[in-house]
């Protein structure tokens, strides 16, 4: 079994992540030593370590070249969950169009990439980059806000970044979404969450506030999110923990969201003892096959 652990996070994350000390606390019952180490600290030897587990390196967005060539030296020098191949995969949002592709149903997304011409719908809608966490650079507008969301859009395209932009489903303020937990490919429990997005404004935090509670998924929800964790499993490799975030959609049936596989919230102070256990487990379980013989994927 793993004895020696990196807990991966960043230094604005440190204290805001709920997961993390229901995690240290039984990854100690198990006999194991953990180290919470920020993923951009030069003095951290990854080599020291058995396994990193990457979990709330919420800056990443803002540092994306930078992130992607940690995640190749780190996996290197040791052995990193999620690997690399299932980071990469979704760390851009693009993905929802494979899985539309797939037959899963998505958010309705328009993807407009740097040089595209703006097109923006007639209804409320809601711009993001396509490479983000935690809801920032996300904005609201209404069909008379179209010069301030062709702003947003050519900010972010400056900065070379691809644009999501969706109609606002009025089923997200009323009824909020719903996080869908998997450990090691299996269904452990949900999360009710709810985001205000700002209208025609950007959330300046590390992430946006959010109201969450407990909640059983309905066996709609879980086909959905189950659908998801399939093609990716067959796609890119079993996560050994993903989430998958479902809204109601326009047509009243669960619809997917967003796919959290780098970092992702797990909502663990809504778990069972058995879903923590099994965390324990997956975080702990001897390697497969070193992770600098995989061979390097991009996005």
């Amino acid at each position: 079994m793993i004895g020696s652990l990196a807990w991966v996070t960043t230094a604005a994350a440190r204290g805001h992540d709920e997961d993390e000390p229901i995690a240290l606390r039984a990854l100690a019952r198990a006999g194991v030593k953990v180290s919470v180490v920020d993923w951009d600290d030069p003095n951290v030897d990854w080599s020291g370590f058995d396994r990193a587990i990457l979990r709330s390196a919420w800056d990443y967005p803002d540092r994306l070249e930078e992130f992607l060539a940690w995640l190749d030296v780190v996996a290197a020098s040791t052995d990193l969950v999620n690997p690399p191949q299932i980071v990469r995969w979704s760390l851009d949002k693009r993905y929802l169009a494979e899985l539309a592709g797939a037959g899963l149903p998505i958010t309705p997304t328009d993807f407009l990439i740097p040089g595209d011409s703006c097109r923006l719908p007639s209804g409320r809608f809601v711009v993001k980059p396509a490479v983000g966490a935690g809801s920032r650079d996300a904005a609201s507008y209404g069909p008379d806000q179209h010069p301030a969301a062709a702003r947003h859009v050519e900010r972010l395209h400056a900065l070379g970044r691809t644009v999501l932009v969706q109609p606002f489903l009025p089923s997200i303020p009323e009824l909020g979404e719903w996080p869908m937990v998997f450990i090691d490919g299996e269904f452990t429990h949900a999360a009710h969450k709810r985001v205000s997005l700002p209208e025609a404004g950007l959330i300046g935090e590390l992430f946006a506030a959010e109201e969450n509670s407990s909640h059983q998924a309905t066996d709609g929800q879980r086909a959905v999110a189950q659908g998801v964790v399939d093609h990716l499993s067959a796609r890119v490799g079993v996560p050994a923990y993903a989430r998958v975030d479902l809204v109601v959609g326009l047509d009243g049936q669960p619809c997917v969201l967003e796919v959290e596989l780098a970092e992702p919230s797990l909502f663990l102070p809504f778990a069972s003892e058995q879903a923590i256990d099994r965390l324990v487990h997956v975080c702990t379980r001897d390697a497969q096959g070193r992770p600098d013989r995989m061979p390097a994927s991009r996005p």
